[in-house]
């Protein structure tokens, strides 16, 4: 039974805001309800020990990993850090593809990307820049994301009318580098 911790814990991590309901956990590690509900009072309980930071938060149906409340102003001050608040290659190139894409689901931007991209839709949800807007139709139900009126701000727009055409990029695409905003990083 302890072999599953290390493993419930990390497809907790995987699945990020998504979660996981008990049905799925008990599926994913073909064991009974019960031993389920047990796996996650052991991980529940490990983390209520003050040196994590993470906790089992039980929201929405589902089980995920949450920061602790009581280091929130840790988070704000990272959040609002000038080092810490200009985006990387990686956030404007999640950007882009939440841009011109929305609504899209993490899974979307993993395959246009070709790598992981859940922590990057969080840092950039901490920043404002995107929002979860819905569900996506089929099976899973993954949550949408769209970007907000702070990343119309923050780069200077209007209306999402305003952004470059994707055609007119891929036409221009010889003379310029894709990634390479008009809009700098102050």
């Amino acid at each position: 039974m302890n072999r599953f911790i290390g493993i419930l814990e990390g497809l907790l991590f995987v699945v990020g805001d998504e979660g996981l309901t008990l049905e799925q956990i008990q599926e994913i590690l073909d064991i009974n309800e019960e031993d389920a509900k047990e796996l996650i009072r052991i991980l529940r309980s490990r983390y209520e020990d003050e040196t994590y930071g993470i906790q089992l938060s039980f929201l929405g149906n589902t089980f995920k990993l949450t920061t602790k409340k009581e280091h929130r102003d840790y988070y704000q001050k990272l959040i609002e850090n000038p080092t810490t608040n200009t985006l990387s290659q990686a956030a404007l190139e999640t950007l882009a593809i939440v841009a011109y894409n929305e609504p899209v689901t993490v899974q979307d931007v993993d395959n246009i990307r070709g790598v992981n991209s859940r922590e990057m839709i969080r840092r950039l949800m901490a920043k404002g820049f995107i929002k979860e807007v819905g569900k996506s139709e089929g099976a899973f139900k993954s949550t949408t994301y769209a970007t907000t009126r702070d990343f119309l701000d923050y780069f200077g727009l209007s209306s999402k009318d305003e952004l470059p055409k994707f055609e007119e990029i891929v036409e221009n695409s010889d003379e310029t580098d894709l990634y390479q905003s008009k809009y700098k990083e102050e």
